[in-house]
């Protein structure tokens, strides 16, 4: 029984996750291949520039919709607590990999939670910029004016999540375990235990030390 693996994303939440990292690299490369002349090469992989044009905004609205899946799922484990701006100050133990003094903390830690919102910031700015600046349904509805600044903003949420998505990428691969966890479901009982402590006693029921040796006493 201590040996069974915990599981931590089931296979709905695995698949609504990997179709929003591949809506992500559609869309980001599509943008690409439209936000300048010396990669509108890229297009090509969409059939070129006007298929480019008329994919780009369909494929943000549905990694959009993909992703509020994801939010509902998970918007409640991602609420910061007490012990997350404690994990923050010792950020530089978690680095090193030396966990010894850093408090316990839930499903998420405060990196992967200040990734959550960011995320999501980034992907209502670029829905509501994109509708703007969407030239066959509503552009016509707005001022010169209004379609510059939304276009400002879209080329800037788009820059933070495709850095935000490196940072998460390299840090899914720098955690051992994480990348499995999201293509095979489960995790080990030590690695829950040390990665994410509190939400390892609560799946598992297991109490806190000190409460242990309380009711031993």
């Amino acid at each position: 029984m201590k040996d069974k693996p915990i599981l931590r994303y089931n296979a709905n939440e695995r698949t609504n996750h990997w179709l929003v990292a591949i809506l992500f690299i559609m869309a980001a490369l599509s943008g690409l291949a439209l936000f300048h002349p010396a990669l509108f090469w890229l297009s090509h992989l969409f059939g070129g520039g006007p298929w480019t044009r008329i994919l780009h905004p369909f494929m943000g609205v549905l990694m959009f919709v993909f992703f509020l899946g994801l939010v509902l799922r998970f918007w409640r484990a991602n609420y910061f607590i007490a012990n997350d701006r404690l994990w923050l100050r010792r950020i530089d133990r978690v680095m090193l990999n030396e966990e010894e003094g850093v408090p316990p903390i839930g499903k998420y830690n405060p990196g992967q939670k200040l990734l959550f919102w960011t995320l999501l910031l980034c992907m209502l700015v670029l829905l509501i910029s994109g509708v703007v600046i969407w030239r066959a349904w509503f552009s016509q509805y707005f001022d010169i004016g209004a379609i510059r600044l939304a276009t400002l903003l879209h080329a800037l949420a788009a820059f933070v999540l495709v850095l935000s998505i490196i940072v998460h990428i390299y840090a899914g691969i720098w955690i051992k375990g994480s990348v499995s966890a999201m293509l095979h479901g489960w995790v080990s009982r030590a690695w829950a235990k040390k990665h994410h402590e509190l939400w390892y006693r609560e799946v598992t029921r297991e109490d806190p030390p000190d409460s242990q040796i309380s009711k031993k006493g």
